[in-house]
């Protein structure tokens, strides 16, 4: 029942694994033809946002390399996307460690910038990380503070889902009054948006609570209702969940026929969509049925499919276990390569910043030998001029990282910092600017300058 949901697609909206496949392969058609570093990242985390149901290995390195790009330019909000993109990947795997890890450091960033939204939903995606966890009371936390920035930015369309899974939560934990309070908000907030799918969901959550509360009647009547909006919308997923919690009620009412009847349907209808862990749960139900009514031979057919079922999903999880191992190589390759693209970038850099201050002596020097030809005044004003012009924006140049650093890229200390380098550098390079020009173009006894000086001041003269 959990809904988990990444910016900007609704992760609970179904598409079929051809559509997503055709989404992917015309984004990728288009990357090849897109110039901008920026548009390259939205195309690159957008294709990993299609791949991740049915290729969740291609979407993690799609948006891994999307990461390294936005992190190159500095856009965040791409960093942001593809790193969400990446927890959803290894979501999708069951990784839930690794899941959480990008989560975490995708919220890291949103609680640095000013999209609420944004934040609101990596906070509710990490408490859902939590649930698949078993970590009741981390999950919690999360969702409530989710719950607590979507009340106060008055996010419509994420009400319903942060109730629901709240109330999903309290009812894992048995805590029936709570769970009966948030699945009774997330059904008004699904009937405000007059969405059948969230409302059938809803009322299945409330038929679970009726029943842990023995109210026969409610729970009968929340699942029946639920199976008319769920079927309406085709959601078999959750259909499987309503029908099972008919027969779990019809087997407290001894009503053996129907539970077997819901309970079979819940099978086979999980069986034909490849909903093993829904098909297990049912094997599970009915192998416990058959045998309080003593049919053995029953019990024993759904046992069978119960062991068959569970070494299934352990064997699948072991592939996936594997597949992560092959994706966390595959990542820490990437990681190295980047690190070593990193490195040579600086070390271009190192090299362009030692070459202009190598080239900055060398200019002075170059000046003052001009300044000793016959070389008319202006070109060794202009030439003093440029050597300190050079040089102080060379420092400068040198400041800024450390700077940047110095106040944890916070533009207001940056300026009062700037500023006062200026005050001090400003009024040094007028007064170095007058003092170089006036060695450089002055001479004792008929030097060059002084004599055309002279001269043109004799022409002056009426």
């Amino acid at each position: 029942m959990i809904r988990y949901f990444l910016l900007p697609f609704f992760l609970f909206v179904f598409f079929t694994a051809m559509g997503q496949k055709q989404r992917a392969d015309s984004l990728a058609a288009r990357l090849a033809f897109e110039k901008t570093d920026t548009g390259k990242v939205i195309n690159m985390w957008k294709t990993a946002s299609y791949l991740y149901s049915y290729a969740p290995d291609s979407s993690i390195r799609i948006a891994q390399q999307a990461f390294f790009l936005a992190e190159r330019i500095k856009y965040r909000e791409g960093e942001s996307r593809a790193l969400g993109q990446m927890a959803n990947g290894f979501l999708s795997l069951g990784n839930y460690p690794q899941a959480l890890e990008y989560y975490l450091k995708k919220l890291q960033i949103e609680e640095a910038g000013s999209n609420p939204y944004n934040l609101a939903s990596v906070t509710m995606n990490i408490g859902i990380v939590y649930v698949y966890r078993e970590e009741y009371n981390k999950a919690l936390s999360y969702l409530h503070h989710s719950d607590s920035i979507i009340t106060a930015n008055n996010f419509s369309d994420l009400q319903f889902n942060i109730n629901l899974n709240i109330g999903d939560v309290f009812n894992r934990q048995n805590n029936k009054d709570s769970a009966f309070y948030y699945f009774s908000r997330s059904l008004h907030f699904a009937k405000q948006m007059n969405d059948g799918d969230f409302i059938g969901t809803a009322m299945t959550g409330l038929g679970h609570v009726y029943a842990k509360k023995e109210l026969f009647e409610p729970a009968l009547e929340s699942y029946k209702q639920a199976l008319v909006y769920l079927e309406a919308v085709n959601n078999e997923d959750c259909i499987c969940e309503a029908t099972l919690g008919l027969a779990k009620l019809y087997r407290t009412n001894n009503s053996v026929d129907s539970s077997l009847y819901f309970a079979r349907y819940s099978f086979l209808l999980a069986k034909q969509d490849g909903f093993q862990s829904r098909q297990l749960e049912a094997a599970t139900f009915l192998s416990q049925l058959y045998q309080e009514e003593n049919k053995k031979d029953s019990a024993f057919f759904y046992l069978a499919k119960e062991k068959i079922l569970s070494d299934s999903i352990n064997s699948k999880e072991k592939i996936r276990a594997s597949e992560t191992l092959s994706i966390n190589e595959q990542i820490r390759q990437e990681e190295m390569a980047e690190d070593q693209r990193r490195h040579q970038e600086e070390r271009r850099q190192q090299l362009q910043l030692l070459l202009i201050g190598l080239c900055i002596p060398i200019l002075f020097l170059f000046t003052l030998l001009m300044s000793r030809i016959k070389v008319h005044a202006r070109i060794i004003r202009f030439l003093g001029v440029i050597s300190l012009l050079i040089l102080f924006e060379y420092l400068t140049l040198l400041l800024h990282p450390r700077v940047v650093e110095f106040t944890h890229h916070t533009p207001f200390y940056e300026l009062l910092i700037f500023v006062g380098i200026a005050a001090l550098l400003i009024p040094a390079h007028h007064r170095i600017e007058h003092w170089l020009i006036k060695k450089l173009t002055h001479k004792n006894g008929n030097g060059k300058f002084i004599i055309k000086k002279q001269r043109m001041q004799i022409k002056k003269t009426p």
